[in-house]
């Protein structure tokens, strides 16, 4: 959590930024500028008293010496001071079913350079919700679907639904950047249901954008439609003019040549890669041909020990669903070189620009993915490592180098971390997540990491029986012509993913057998025992004591679920010894 500035980190910014650039005089009459950006803004004399140093007779002396000049002063120093540090403007870069498990960004070759490279990288980034509606929904909003409403990517599971348009799309945070005077643009994919006669149709622009080029439906690379500031715009499928991934680019670039000098601006840029159907670019299509889904980990074994939709694949795989599999690992990798070629030339932009060093570049995705894991083909939904992790690398003013982090982010973090770059006031906000901007710019915010958090998903299935699989009855979905289906109404569970004391999942299902899955992430990596019934009972009361507050948590009681487990855990470092709640399970 942020913390508020207090004698000894007077420079630090309290959360919001400062209300106003102030003109403080010490009794030399020296000026400082405290300014409402992200910089430590304290310099003479003035630093002394800030950080507490000197008598406090002395510090009452010199505020003793404020005088009527100076509230005159201080009157014309705003322009002064804020016209010294311009707002840093912000780009988000959303992928659609981007892995970082399984090799997904192996094609971003200058993505890593231009962003990671020059900034942070988290090495334990996650979704809330392994589901592209659902998991956009909780970016544009900071919060947990159980707070959202959106359950997966139908429109009756609220995707980009009406009671969703009038509910949280209209505390999405592009309109508090609209609020903060930001130029803001969306290009390419927004819900899946977006568009939809049912639902406003290519009419309707949510709160908070100046330009929209929104996709119709779900993500396509040619033949399609997009909304354009709420008119009907349709695309055929010539590459020039048409291939999605580019368009997006290009419009974007657009965007940057028209704005609005005086103020900053947030860019949103969604492309379909690397979601089906994995057309790539004429040029990248022969890429990577010889390129296989990686054999290691969990590929093709058996789902034992875990939820029943996990032990319905056939184990072996046959030959034509890992050739089919196979296929699709190496055309999702061509669709990103695009993707790639896009943050090159978009930062180049910016430098030609002269506005990349004040501009923070986010990089992520919306979802993880699998491909042969546990004999499941290609999807994503399931609760394991490769569905529920996803890249995240930013670079920006105060963010250092290379940098790997290790602390924990989620997808709902995004919408607060960007607001909190806008200089808006957190507090007037209903958002489950946190910024991580201390985390990856610590000169800038004070905080801390959360200990655990929560990750949630509604399965998905048809009422109605599959008539090619009549074994498999009604609920499920997402099924394969070998009758392998990737999803089902009770496929519907909530986990607990810890960091702190143990790398530890603990998950719930909402079905007939109250299933319980549980892993040792240090020992397991993979996730390949269920070590359920090898654990403390005390641990398992643990976590799902956290599971129940997790999952009625809103806004700020979300963050002090965490923060007072780690208050707790410093309280014992000071005074005991902590419990070892978990077995060695490798001696089992």
């Amino acid at each position: 959590m942020t913390k508020q500035p207090t004698s000894s980190n007077f420079c630090s910014i309290p959360r919001g930024g400062w209300p106003a650039p102030l003109l403080l005089f010490t009794s030399a009459g020296n000026e400082t500028c405290l300014h409402t950006k992200h910089r430590p803004a304290c310099s003479g004399p003035m630093a002394a008293l800030g950080s507490g140093s000197g008598p406090t007779s002395r510090r009452r002396t010199h505020l003793a010496a404020l005088t009527v000049p100076f509230v005159l002063a201080l009157l014309t120093c705003s322009a002064r001071c804020a016209g010294s540090d311009q707002p840093s403007n912000i780009i988000l870069i959303l992928t659609d079913d981007q892995d970082v498990q399984l090799g997904g960004m192996t094609p971003m070759k200058k993505t890593k350079t231009l962003i990671g490279d020059a900034g942070a990288t988290f090495l334990n980034a996650f979704t809330a919700t392994p589901l592209c509606c659902p998991s956009r929904s909780s970016i544009l909003t900071g919060r947990y679907p159980h707070n959202h409403a959106v359950r997966n990517n139908s429109l009756s599971g609220n995707c980009s639904s009406l009671l969703w348009q009038k509910g949280p799309e209209s505390e999405a945070f592009p309109l508090y950047l609209r609020k903060q005077k930001y130029q803001t643009f969306f290009a390419g994919k927004y819900l899946n249901q977006y568009g939809r006669k049912e639902a406003g149709d290519v009419g309707h622009v949510p709160p908070g954008w100046d330009q929209w080029h929104a996709l119709v439906g779900n993500s396509q690379y040619y033949n399609y439609t997009l909304s354009v500031n709420g008119k009907e715009e349709k695309h055929g499928d010539s590459y020039e003019k048409d291939y999605l991934t580019d368009l997006i680019l290009n419009r974007s670039l657009s965007f940057l040549d028209a704005k609005n000098g005086k103020h900053p601006f947030f860019l949103m840029l969604s492309p379909p890669a690397p979601h089906s159907p994995w057309t790539a670019a004429p040029q990248y299509q022969k890429e990577f041909s010889d390129v296989k889904a990686p054999r290691d980990g969990s590929f093709n074994k058996p789902g034992k020990d875990k939820h029943w939709l996990l032990r319905q694949p056939v184990n072996p795989m046959s030959n034509s669903s890992l050739n089919f599999l196979d296929d699709a690992y190496r055309k999702r990798w061509q669709t990103l070189i695009s993707v790639d070629d896009m943050v090159d030339t978009l930062v180049k932009k910016l430098d030609n620009m002269k506005e990349l060093d004040n501009t923070y570049i986010f990089y992520t995705s919306d979802n993880g993915y699998h491909t042969g894991q546990f004999s499941l083909p290609i999807d994503k939904r399931q609760l394991y490592e490769f569905d529920i992790r996803i890249p995240l690398m930013v670079r920006g003013p105060g963010i250092k180098p290379k940098q790997a982090l290790q602390a924990p982010v989620l997808n709902i973090d995004l919408a607060p971390t960007i607001l909190d770059i806008s200089g808006f006031n957190l507090s007037l906000v209903n958002m489950d997540g946190q910024s991580f901007l201390s985390q990856m710019a610590p000169s800038l915010r004070n905080g801390t990491a959360r200990p655990f958090f929560l990750v949630e998903y509604t399965g998905e299935g048809h009422p109605l029986q599959d008539p090619a699989c009549p074994k498999l009855g009604p609920g499920l979905s997402q099924c394969f012509p070998d009758c392998v289906c990737e999803d089902a109404y009770n496929n519907t569970y909530a986990c607990v993913r810890t960091f702190v004391e143990h790398n530890l999942q603990y998950c719930e299902f909402a079905d007939s057998e109250s299933f319980v899955e549980v892993y040792n992430l240090t020992s397991d990596p993979h996730q390949l025992e269920n070590i359920l019934k090898k654990v403390d009972p005390t641990l398992l009361q643990t976590m799902n004591q956290r599971l129940i507050k997790l999952q009625s948590c809103v806004g700020s009681s979300c963050h002090d679920i965490t923060s007072q487990t780690t208050r707790s855990r410093a309280d014992k470092a000071a005074g005991m010894r902590p419990k070892l709640w978990l077995e060695d399970t490798a001696n089992h």
